[in-house]
């Protein structure tokens, strides 16, 4: 894990511009798609299938392009309980927790899958 390990360092970095309120909001989002008793990556990919939205991770996990995703289709899959969650613990307003997933999601995601497979 070491290269990833670096790889989502660097990610950390760039995405956050070292603001911590967005650090924050990082390392909670990638400790819901790492963790697998919550169901990781394939939790959030069965949460966007039974969304309709499965098409957008899925181009997260190939090797393809990342397809967007909006703040309202983030909160159509994650409820606005978990965002609300989310923002509590970043101290960030839902909408910018919105605004950040939408961007970090994909990114992450793809990092964590770099074969265009789902880790075990």
């Amino acid at each position: 894990m070491g290269l990833l390990d670096g790889l989502l360092g660097n990610l950390v970095g760039s995405l956050t511009g070292n603001d911590p309120q967005h650090a924050s909001l990082l390392n909670s989002v990638m400790s819901m798609v790492t963790n697998q008793q919550t169901g990781g990556i394939g939790g959030l990919l069965s949460a966007f299938q039974g969304n309709g939205l499965g098409h957008l991770v899925e181009s997260w996990i190939s090797t393809g392009k990342n397809l967007p995703v909006s703040a309202q289709q983030l909160e159509q899959v994650l409820g606005s309980g978990k965002i609300a969650e989310l923002a509590k613990g970043a101290g960030l307003t839902p909408d910018v927790v919105k605004s950040k997933l939408s961007e970090f999601l994909p990114m992450i995601v793809d990092k964590l899958t770099p074969n265009g497979v789902i880790p075990k």
